[in-house]
């Protein structure tokens, strides 16, 4: 699927800093502005269960124009769960209201293998992604740009074998250490459906993809080496490689929570971008990086529970650490439920604010 006609982008400041061309402000988004903090998203919510929202094209579409509407952003991220390609090799995910995704069956050992559904199709598997990729680049009518994304492989491991979300994953990193062999087959069985994927979210429209692996930090240098990283650059690789033979230059972003171990090995690993947590210091984490990456993040999320003048003040020092460059404003993971909106907004204004000079 190659839609065209698409309405031209009047914004690209996400794009050129994600390939470290000069801006005149520092573009802003917020994982997870799709939904949880907004009235809005919550009116549709009541009346359509999760992931039912993530399977209708038109009510994906709507979510995710819902901070666009709201706040002066400079991207939209399509509406949908990192749980889906799971879902695509045959894995039931339940979307439970307090306790979060659940598998009632999850992978108890290797030889569960055999109950993943292969080979997946992802048109037919995932094809609402792509129409509300689609759908929703139209309804942007080029406002901003559209990001598409994934779980990466380690992170979708740890939710299929631990059943939910684990604050040890210890049953994950279990297999690393007794099952090698079938970890890394299970790990690249999850690349090949996510290439597939993000390829087909960048031909249905997305302009920029971001792979998250979410779950590093529960992996050590020498785990994440073995089992994350090579994953991690197959994905890039092979990204781009398909891509390339489209004829479409789509940038990339790795955002490994956790992983302030590796950013020398993230900036190596074939992305644009490298994600940094609320964690990593941003100085230290540019003379890591280099010049070779753009930077995206990263206040802390929980900073925006702070007062409206504290959030002005704690971001003018946030784009000073950072300077200006190949640098894209966002908080050091996703949003949470509870923020209030106006404080939200204080955090994307600020970012302008002080990035622009004005």
């Amino acid at each position: 699927m190659e839609p065209k006609d698409f309405p031209a982008l009047k914004n690209d400041l996400l794009l050129r800093a994600a390939r470290g061309q000069e801006v005149d402000r520092v573009p802003v988004w917020i994982m997870r502005q799709a939904g949880r903090t907004l009235p809005e998203y919550r009116a549709v919510s009541e009346q359509n269960g999760f992931f039912t929202i993530c399977r209708t094209p038109e009510l994906a579409c709507e979510v995710t124009l819902q901070p666009v509407r709201r706040y002066d952003l400079d991207a939209a991220i399509i509406f949908s769960d990192i749980l889906v390609v799971p879902q695509a090799l045959g894995m039931e995910v339940l979307m439970k209201p307090g306790e979060g995704p659940v598998f009632p069956e999850p992978l108890s050992g290797p030889d569960d293998l055999g109950r993943l559904q292969r080979p997946v199709d992802v048109h037919q598997q995932l094809g609402y992604v792509f129409q509300a990729v689609t759908l929703t680049r139209h309804k942007l009518e080029g406002k901003v740009p559209l990001i598409g994304f994934s779980g990466a492989p380690w992170t979708l491991m740890g939710y299929m074998v631990e059943g939910k979300g684990s604050k040890t994953m210890s049953k994950a990193k279990r297999w690393l250490y007794q099952h090698p062999e079938a970890s890394h087959q299970l790990l690249s069985i999850l690349t090949d459906v996510i290439v597939d994927y993000l390829v087909g979210q960048a031909e249905a429209g997305a302009q920029l993809l971001q792979v998250f692996e979410s779950s590093a930090e529960y992996l050590g240098p020498d785990l994440f080496t073995e089992f994350a990283l090579p994953y991690i650059r197959r994905i890039s690789a092979n990204v781009r490689e398909k891509l390339k033979a489209k004829d479409l230059d789509i940038p990339m972003t790795i955002f490994a929570k956790g992983a302030h171990y590796a950013l020398e090995q993230l900036a190596d690993s074939g992305y644009e971008v490298v994600g940094l947590d609320w964690t990593v210091d941003p100085e230290d984490a540019s003379r890591r990086l280099g010049d070779k990456v753009t930077r995206q993040g990263n206040l802390d999320p929980c900073a925006l529970y702070a007062p409206l003048d504290s959030i002005d003040a704690m971001v003018r020092r946030m784009v000073e650490r950072f300077g200006c460059r190949r640098w894209i404003a966002n908080l050091g993971h996703g949003v949470y439920p509870d923020m209030t909106p106006e404080h939200v907004g204080a955090f994307v204004d600020a970012v302008h604010k002080y990035s622009s000079g004005k």
